[in-house]
């Protein structure tokens, strides 16, 4: 199996466990919308927002909590059946953020909670701000990380990297690293400008659009919640190198990782600890 095709099935194997992904899966503190604002320089409220791999709404239920008026971008069947069972009366549309099905200069915030990583930067960037206003649109990443500096976490998490081996596990801040490395390297026009529509009089060599480098903003939120430990070990085997691995394969290692964390936890309630790594983009 290529790189690519690796990618491809891990990615899509969230739909058959949207439902185990909405119920274990840990959601966002109010810190971090707080420094999405702060970093964005306006308010959420009132804001439209464009939430982008939304899956089963966690995030997008945070972001309408707080005054945003959302619409969700969903590329999976079943990520997007559970949303809709989740989020009823929020609107949903399949397609990724490599191009989005949206007008031009639409949205004043576009944000990946957990979900840029599978998009291809080169495609998603250009597209992200053609869909913000140029006045104030802002794109907005987040990822929940492992509090690493915590013993049993770090220890926990070496013993799932030699289970799937460390190509398999995203390392803390190697989805940020790479997504902020994309972004300083970026240039986007000024104004948004649609696909151009190729006619017997377009020019052959039309007029380039004036670009801009792109100002970044980096934070960092630290939260926990306390979660009973069958939650725990169902939000780890959400993750998708365990959905590919096969349901024999990722029962044999929560087995014992069971008896591991309860030599931590007696009580069988987990503390999860979590950074959550935020890049803010705006045009410069």
């Amino acid at each position: 199996m290529t790189a690519h095709s690796h990618h491809t099935t891990r990615a899509h194997s969230f739909n058959a466990a949207a439902a185990q992904y909405a119920a274990n899966r840990p959601s966002y503190p109010p810190t971090l919308f707080d420094a999405i604002e702060n970093l964005a320089h306006r308010p959420l409220t009132g804001a439209t927002v464009v939430d982008v791999g939304a899956g089963t709404g966690i995030a997008t239920a945070r972001l309408k909590a707080r005054g945003a008026h959302v619409l969700a971008i969903e590329p999976g069947e079943g990520m997007a059946a559970e949303f809709r069972r989740t989020l009823p009366d929020t609107p949903v549309i399949r397609g990724n953020g490599n191009a989005l099905p949206l007008a031009s200069a639409c949205a004043d915030f576009v944000t990946y909670a957990q979900s840029w990583h599978w998009t291809d930067p080169a495609q998603a960037i250009p597209e992200a701000f053609r869909v913000l206003r140029p006045d104030r649109g802002a794109l907005a990443l987040w990822w929940n990380t492992e509090a690493l500096d915590i013993p049993w976490i770090e220890a926990a998490a070496n013993r799932v990297e030699r289970f799937l081996g460390l190509d398999a596990v995203v390392t803390k801040n190697g989805s940020g690293a790479k997504a902020a490395a994309a972004l300083s390297t970026t240039r986007v026009p000024t104004t948004p400008t649609p696909p151009t529509i190729r006619t017997p009089t377009t020019p052959t060599h039309p007029t380039p659009t004036p670009t801009v480098p792109l100002h970044i903003d980096r934070d960092q939120v630290r939260w926990s919640r306390r979660v009973p430990l069958d939650t725990h070990l169902a939000n780890l085997g959400s993750h998708s190198a365990f959905l590919v691995l096969g349901e024999e394969g990722t029962n044999a290692f929560l087995t014992e990782e069971r008896v591991h964390l309860l030599g931590t936890f007696p009580d069988g309630v987990v503390e999860e600890v979590y950074d959550v790594e935020l890049i803010v983009a705006t045009r410069s």
